[in-house]
């Protein structure tokens, strides 16, 4: 009985073991470059952009407080400060999302207080650290290779 039981845990140990086997695509300088952890992933910080109280009415205004905000997501965007940058499409008061590539809250922050928008009270932001894919710092320079006109221009 005592025999069969301890079969039965290495053959259980042996699976175990065999299941938490490398990934035979794994790049260590890749994952090294990027600061991925063992699962590939790593911390970013999310923030989402919301109504700030001082929505800008007049439409020239507004256009051009845009313009100015877009520049600066593109400015952040070729630092490698910002990874994901887009706007939600419903027309509700959570108006897009920003991915920091930075590990604290404080740092995005610091680059929240660069974007005119912020500045003018138009947006405000919600930070919240985030534990996602590594792969999202190469997302920017493919995109780069598909984008056929910059929204900043």
């Amino acid at each position: 009985m005592i025999r069969n039981t301890f079969i039965v845990l290495l053959l259980i140990a042996a699976g175990t073991c065999f299941a938490q086997s490398n990934n035979p695509q794994y790049d260590a300088q890749l994952a090294q470059k990027l600061g991925a952890d063992d699962y590939g992933m790593k911390t970013y910080v999310m923030a989402f952009l919301k109504d700030g109280p001082n929505r800008v009415k007049d439409s020239v205004a507004r256009n051009e407080l845009q313009m100015a905000h877009l520049k600066n997501i593109m400015r952040l965007a070729n630092e490698g400060k910002l990874i994901v940058a887009g706007p939600f499409l419903d027309d509700q008061p959570i108006r897009g999302i920003f991915i920091f590539n930075v590990s604290t809250v404080e740092e995005a922050k610091a680059l929240t207080e660069t974007d005119p928008a912020i500045k003018a009270g138009s947006l405000v932001m919600e930070l919240h650290p985030w534990y996602g894919s590594v792969g999202l710092v190469e997302a920017f320079h493919l995109h780069k290779k598909v984008e056929k006109k910059s929204v900043a221009d």
